[in-house]
């Protein structure tokens, strides 16, 4: 501790000495003809101060207007004004922010001496930028190469007087400060070409030329600021966002988690089905979006079973008094999922997953098409697992009684007859019985991918989903309302 202590004093008093040093070189290197034109020493100087109103801070640091009036300081006055650049533009920051005693004095060798080693950089290898004898270099490529490399060296000493203060005094190390860095070092070095063109320009061009784009510097720092803090606000909605739509989901796993605990069967046959169901979607030519929306379905479409009893959750055989409480379901679950943003489509295949085309289904009685496609791919792979799965209410049969049983249901008006016999081949093209332990086989959380859905659901869309092959966005109840008996 008391190493650390003394190793800080000795660094403040190497950063006075430089300073002091500073001062006493600017007496030996002093030239009244460096302040000349008056209008440009005017111009940068008010550029230097007025540049820190245009500063906005990022998460890596800050962006200035000030950069380039020190930069067109060095190169076209000298080291003293170049110094005297740097120390307006940090003196309104320091102020303002009721710096400490070392932070001013680190920040006065930084914005000061550092820009007048810049400046005496330029003025030794120029000399007069303003005089004739200078004006073969000052008008050629060369002036150029020579603002941006004392820039460059600029650059550099600003990084190390800052790093080693904040390796004293915080403990950040300069490899991590450098990493740190590397997100500013492209605007950093573009500011620095920058000045060095507006250099350059005035040499060849005079001051009108500067002067104009100053004005147009000025107006894109401010519209540099003003999306920078955009991207600022939008990064933090965002994250906002992804909390939300984790907590949303967090809420939905909980359920789902003990609905597994009170009927181990629930998840298995969730997976299976949604196996199907995505296999069907595939076979009847729906996107990727729609195999989604239904494998979504499929995996989630008993969570309203949640609010159930335990005596008909774990019931082998429904009684006719359980009847209303088992066809809520569909709409319990629909109401779950359907209050999580992105999930207005797999609420709604939930929601009316249990219509038959006849009519005479439940919740809303709907007919033929007017039941969404995803809700009939869901109601044939939901009463297949059924059937032919190790959950439910009956013994297990076998595919072929099972596929047969499906083409009852669609004579009957229970199912989608086009969608049963797109199943039926499906099935066909495999081993029904391979088809049936691949889908029992499925792990139930790991088909739910909670933690991909958090990413894609933060992410902003940039338009509402189309409607495609019966898919809606909105949940809701047509024809008829309320919960049905009919069977």
């Amino acid at each position: 501790m008391e190493s650390s202590l003394l190793t800080r004093r000795l660094f403040l008093s190497a950063l006075a000495l430089l300073l002091l040093g500073t001062i006493t070189a600017s007496v030996w290197v002093a030239r009244s003809a460096e302040w000349s034109p008056p209008l440009l020493s005017g111009l940068l100087l008010a550029l230097a101060f007025a540049g820190e109103w245009f500063t906005v801070e990022i998460s890596d640091g800050a962006l200035s207007a000030s950069l380039v009036a020190i930069v067109l300081a060095m190169g076209l006055l000298g080291p003293i004004p170049a110094a005297v650049c740097g120390i307006a533009a940090v003196i309104h920051r320091s102020v303002t922010r009721r710096r400490s005693v070392a932070e001013w004095l680190a920040n006065l060798v930084a914005f000061g001496a550092v820009p007048f080693t810049g400046g005496l950089i330029v003025r030794l290898a120029v000399g007069d930028v303003h005089s004739a004898l200078a004006r073969p270099v000052t008008h050629s490529v060369l002036f150029g190469l020579i603002i941006f490399g004392a820039f460059l060296v600029v650059l550099l000493l600003n990084f190390v007087l800052v790093g080693l203060n904040f390796w004293l005094s915080d403990g950040r190390s300069l490899g991590r400060q450098a990493h740190d860095f590397v997100p500013l070092l492209s605007g950093e070095l573009a500011a620095g070409a920058l000045a060095t063109i507006l250099v350059v320009a005035y040499t060849n061009l005079g001051l009108s030329v500067l002067v104009g784009s100053v004005v147009l510097l000025l107006i894109f720092q401010r519209l540099t600021a003003a999306l920078v803090r955009s991207e600022q606000r939008a990064e933090q909605l965002e994250a906002r966002s992804r909390q939300l739509v984790g907590l949303q989901l967090g809420v939905l796993r909980t359920l789902v988690r003990a609905l597994k605990m009170r009927d181990p069967t629930t998840g298995q046959h969730a997976s299976a089905v949604a196996h199907y169901c995505e296999g069907l979607a595939r076979e009847v030519g729906c996107t990727e979006d729609e195999q989604a929306a239904v494998r979504t379905a499929a995996l989630l479409h008993d969570v309203g079973k949640f609010t159930w009893p335990d005596r008909v959750l774990q019931a082998e055989v429904v009684t006719e008094e359980d009847r209303a409480i088992v066809e809520s379901h569909a709409q319990e679950g629909a109401i779950l999922v359907g209050s999580l943003d992105g999930y207005g489509p797999a609420a709604e295949a939930i929601l009316y997953h249990h219509e038959r085309v006849d009519g005479r289904g439940y919740p809303a009685g709907l007919i033929g098409q007017e039941i969404p496609l995803p809700s009939r791919i869901l109601a044939i792979c939901c009463t297949y697992d059924t059937m032919t799965g190790r959950a439910g209410y009956r013994t297990s049969i076998p595919p072929e009684e099972a596929i047969e049983e499906l083409r009852n249901g669609a004579t009957n008006g229970q199912f989608d007859g086009d969608l049963v016999e797109s199943f039926v081949g499906m099935l066909a093209r495999s081993d029904p019985v391979a088809a049936i332990e691949a889908a029992q086989d499925a792990d139930f959380e790991d088909a739910l991918e909670f933690e991909r859905r958090v990413q894609e659901m933060a992410e902003p869309r940039s338009s509402e989903p189309k409607e495609h092959g019966g898919i809606r966005r909105s949940v809701t109840l047509s024809r008829k309302t309320g919960v049905s008996n009919k069977k």
